[in-house]
């Protein structure tokens, strides 16, 4: 489990200094916009890559369990899941209605997959990665209100950004049904 809490922290790390305006700003000043850029993608995909490399092996180990989810949960979780992958699309569908009520849609996304896998897994691993994100994400919602961003306007109403969430959201959540067993290893249909 070392490495994937090395991955959550070099990934956490990473995208807290996003939080920190002033930071930020100090780090694009010195080296400049692009390579800054460039610096944060390479630390949130290092951090990334140990988090995957960590939760493989922490699963390949043997699950360490804390407790047992009542099968119900995975119920909840999937549904969940729609909300999230309609979410993430919002994030990046041309503004609607959708991602005004959201926000923010990605950190959304981001609470709403977590807490998700929390109520499906009962854990360590899971627990750790889930929270961690889940936390993190809430913590950068918090951070974007206080410094006053708004995030996506209200719009009255619903428009082609919309149409496009959902139908790219219902469309990925379904992929994805079929697809966890292959990706993630665990299957999620018909257990």
């Amino acid at each position: 489990m070392a490495i994937l809490l090395l991955g959550l922290a070099i990934f956490i790390a990473g995208h807290l200094v996003t939080t920190r305006r002033d930071l930020r700003a100090g780090l694009v000043a010195r080296v400049g916009e692009g390579p800054y850029k460039g610096l944060y993608s390479l630390v949130a995909f290092v951090g990334l890559a140990l988090i995957v490399v960590g939760f493989s092996r922490y699963r390949a180990a043997g699950y360490i369990e804390v407790w047992s989810p009542p099968r119900w949960t995975r119920h909840v979780a999937m549904t969940l899941m729609w909300f999230s992958f309609v979410a993430l699309a919002a994030a990046y569908s041309p503004r609607g209605k959708i991602a005004g009520w959201l926000r923010h849609p990605m950190l959304n996304a981001v609470k709403i997959w977590a807490l998700a896998h929390l109520a499906a897994n009962g854990d360590a691993g899971g627990i750790v990665l889930f929270g961690a994100l889940m936390i993190y994400a809430g913590y950068d919602r918090f951070s974007v209100k206080r410094r006053g961003d708004a995030g996506a306007p209200r719009v009255a109403k619903f428009n082609a950004g919309d149409a496009i969430a959902l139908a790219v959201g219902t469309i990925a959540y379904v992929a994805m049904l079929f697809l966890h067993p292959y990706v993630i290893g665990v299957a999620i249909l018909g257990v």
